[in-house]
């Protein structure tokens, strides 16, 4: 982001990116919201001091998974579903959120990951159907994807329902013998079906919405398309 200010304070329109998504999660009435912080985290903090928030710490970034695990004390004795969505996608819309939770429940999942398919999947992680209509076997993180996988246009938003239980069951079975040395969060979609429970993925209805932020040049992409919902 060419800057020493946490991503997703960078702004739009004004707006930090992370207030954008935590004014429609607080819209949504959900029992709690956790903010995991890492890098510049007391600046979060107090951007969102007026949001009905908690926070967990992630001292070292070591990946999705691993920000998880640092809610543990905070969600581990949970019994419900968990949204996990990500800081730096902002225009995550209620209905998408709602569309997945409806996925979710009708199929009675352990995990339900909402996807996008876009004509560049360059980075993203690609999806791996298991056959039927909302069936997922695993997600492959782009850098770990051999050619023939990153042919795949489905990918991951890197939003997901859980049953809190199940995710709490096998997060810290996960691994980071990958290509980034990292704790994937997807890591746990392979071990949920591999222990024979429903795993689901519904395609988001606008793949624009589900896009993140990693540079500027993306910043200003949302900002193009999605600023108007902010005026």
């Amino acid at each position: 982001m060419e800057s020493d200010l946490p991503k997703v304070l960078h702004t739009i329109k004004g707006r930090p990116m992370v207030t954008i998504l935590l004014d429609t999660l607080v819209k949504m009435k959900f029992d709690r919201i956790v903010v995991v912080i890492g890098h510049g985290g007391e600046l979060v903090r107090d951007t969102l001091k007026t949001y009905p928030v908690e926070f967990a710490v992630q001292d070292q970034q070591k990946g999705t998974g691993h920000a998880v695990m640092m809610t543990r004390d905070l969600m581990a004795t949970f019994d419900g579903t968990t949204l996990v969505a990500a800081g730096d996608v902002p225009f995550l819309s209620e209905g998408a959120i709602s569309h997945l939770f409806s996925v979710h429940q009708l199929t009675s999942a352990a995990a339900t990951c909402l996807s996008a398919i876009f004509d560049d999947p360059e980075g993203y992680g690609r999806i791996i159907r298991d056959g039927n209509q909302n069936g997922l076997r695993e997600i492959i993180e782009h850098k770990d994807a051999s050619e023939e996988v990153r042919k795949i246009r489905e990918v991951n938003s890197g939003t997901f329902c859980f049953d809190n239980r199940r995710l709490f069951d096998v997060i810290d079975r996960i691994g980071n013998s990958n290509a980034q040395q990292e704790y994937y969060l997807t890591d746990t979609i392979k071990l949920l079906h591999n222990s024979g429970l429903v795993v689901s993925v519904v395609p988001a209805s606008e793949p624009e919405e589900v896009k993140g932020v990693n540079d500027v040049n993306q910043l200003r992409h949302l900002e193009r398309l999605f600023g108007d919902r902010l005026e």
